[in-house]
C-alpha cells in the first residue's frame, strides 16, 4: 500500500474513532494524533523497532 492510500486510510479511522473531520486529520500534527492514540490504547504502546523501521523507509523512500 502506498503512502497516500495508508494516509487515507488513517484518515477514515481517525474519523471514526475520534469523530475527526478530514479537515481536522490534515491539519492535525502527528504529537496531536498519537495524544489520543495514547488516550485510547494507554502508554504500553510499543515504538517500531529498529527492522520495522527500516521496512518502513524501504516501503516509502520518499526522504
Amino acid at each position: 500500500m502506498r503512502f497516500a492510500e495508508r494516509a487515507a486510510l488513517l484518515a477514515g479511522q481517525a474519523g471514526v474513532a475520534f469523530g475527526w473531520a478530514p479537515e481536522l486529520f490534515w491539519t492535525a500534527t502527528p504529537a496531536e494524533l498519537a495524544a489520543l492514540v495514547r488516550a485510547v490504547a494507554g502508554d504500553n504502546v510499543v515504538p517500531p523497532d529498529r527492522d520495522t523501521i527500516a521496512q518502513l523507509m524501504e516501503a516509502f523512500p520518499d526522504g
